[in-house]
């Protein structure tokens, strides 16, 4: 058997797919992002299981939608001892590390790591009935109005705080896995599975002073733009003044670069302890996007593209030349793409598939289908590029064919050349445990 390749994965929070230079953004400057990209496979049409973080990142870790793992609402996390990829990795020797942030709420704030690395950790604990509660999570909220007319230079958040001690601490335990040069006890030999996690770009919209007057004078806001007619893809619409969007969009872009100078500070600390990156599995990816103004509202959530679509590049070891990939794929999929890459046979019942044939370049039998799931009522289904949603709260279905709109503007549920793929849609739902009513529209 071959030596088990070390597996580098990084992830950004709430970073769109198309705000990084090799996702084809002209203005955002992510050199670092950029230069391992191009040896990597770049995946065009990435998407998150459950566009909202916690959900999210429990399905990556597991490898299943939320109907699988049961991770179907903002704070629902999978149960202690979960068979997670880094649980799985560790069982077969390898040290799996997280720096930063992993956004578990349960007891077993590991998940399968050895290793935690940060400040980022918090368990809810189940409340004594009959006490006065205190104040949850959601009442601490503001709304994104608020959010984006509060964006600043000013204030240090606690989340960027979060953010510098991941790296820091990624650092320092570089140093010491590969080289310990107080001890002699480094253990290079060891395959390691190394998580690097950072909040930003996230919310709130606080950004390096320099860096936000840099991006104040280039950014372009979605400004103005007309709701979507759907109650639920139309919340959270931001009306504010020009100057509010523009300094919101610009210090989102800002801390892009931002979190690039830390992907910057993971490849510098890794080359100086003597390693060729060339030779690691490389993934990169955020749980989800941002609506950042477009279709008129903020925040994530939704099933449009730039909030349940996700930037995705994959490196292999010995790969020199980058790739564009095309096929619909999941965040799922990285768990069986991470235990090929490890030489590990999966479990059952995964919603996870192996992308390194997409990576070599062969797509021939893939299924090119991917699957979003928010809150257990809300469902999209991507087959090549018709993109159906169905919402069991008030029964109500959305159809994009992204070849035709690309803007997403265009509800085609009923046209009647659409009629056999929306009937199979209807079908597949069923697959993952929705039920929809019948009504006069149906073909």
């Amino acid at each position: 058997m071959n030596k088990k390749p070390n597996i580098l994965l990084i992830m950004a929070d709430e970073l769109r797919a198309d705000t990084t230079g090799f996702g084809g953004n002209p203005i955002v400057r992510t050199p670092n992002l950029d230069a391992l990209a191009a040896t990597s496979a770049v995946f065009q049409s990435a998407y998150t299981p459950a566009p909202i973080c916690i959900p999210a990142r429990q399905c990556i870790a597991a490898g299943q939608l939320p109907t699988t793992c049961k991770c179907l609402q903002w704070y629902d996390d999978l149960p202690a001892g979960y068979l997670t990829f880094p649980r799985l990795l560790s069982q077969y020797g390898y040290e799996t590390v997280a720096c930063g942030k992993l956004h578990h709420v349960g007891p077993d704030q590991m998940q399968g790591y050895t290793k935690r690395i940060g400040m980022e950790c918090e368990v809810a604990q189940p409340f004594i009935p009959g006490l006065k509660q205190p104040r949850d999570a959601f009442s601490a909220k503001w709304s994104q109005t608020q959010e984006v007319l509060r964006a600043t230079d000013t204030v240090k958040t606690f989340h960027i705080r979060q953010d510098e001690m991941a790296i820091a601490g990624a650092e320092f335990f570089i140093e010491q896995y590969f080289c310990d040069p107080f001890y002699g006890r480094n253990t290079p030999d060891v395959p390691l599975l190394l998580t690097a996690s950072f909040n930003q770009p996230h919310y709130p919209y606080v950004a390096d002073p320099a860096l936000l007057q840099y991006y104040m004078d280039k950014v372009t806001p979605y400004e103005n733009e007309p709701l979507f007619d759907h109650s639920f893809l139309s919340m959270y619409a931001v009306d504010v003044p020009h100057q509010a969007m523009v300094r919101a969009t610009a210090a989102y872009y800002a801390m892009i670069e931002t979190m690039d100078s830390y992907v910057g500070r993971l490849v510098s600390a890794l080359t100086r302890a003597g390693q060729n990156l060339a030779d690691w599995v490389i993934l990169f990816t955020s749980d989800h996007g941002e609506m950042l103004g477009q279709h008129g509202v903020w925040e994530k959530q939704k099933f449009f593209e730039a909030s349940a679509r996700v930037p995705l590049f994959i490196h292999l070891p010995g790969q020199t030349e980058g790739s564009g990939v095309t096929s619909n794929v999941n965040l799922c999929d990285l768990y069986a793409t991470i235990c090929a890459q490890a030489q590990i046979p999966l479990p059952k019942d995964l919603d996870s598939r192996d992308l390194t044939p997409l990576v070599q370049g062969n797509a021939e039998s893939w299924d090119n289908e991917s699957v979003s799931i928010f809150d257990g009522t809300n469902i999209m289904i991507k087959r090549d590029m018709l993109k159906y949603q169905y919402y069991a709260t008030d029964n109500t279905e959305v159809l994009f064919d992204l070849s035709a709109d690309n803007t997403e503007n265009a509800n085609l549920i009923h046209l009647p050349q659409y009629a056999a793929a929306v009937n199979r849609f209807r079908q597949r739902i069923r697959h993952f445990g929705f039920t929809r009513k019948e009504n006069q529209h149906d073909t």
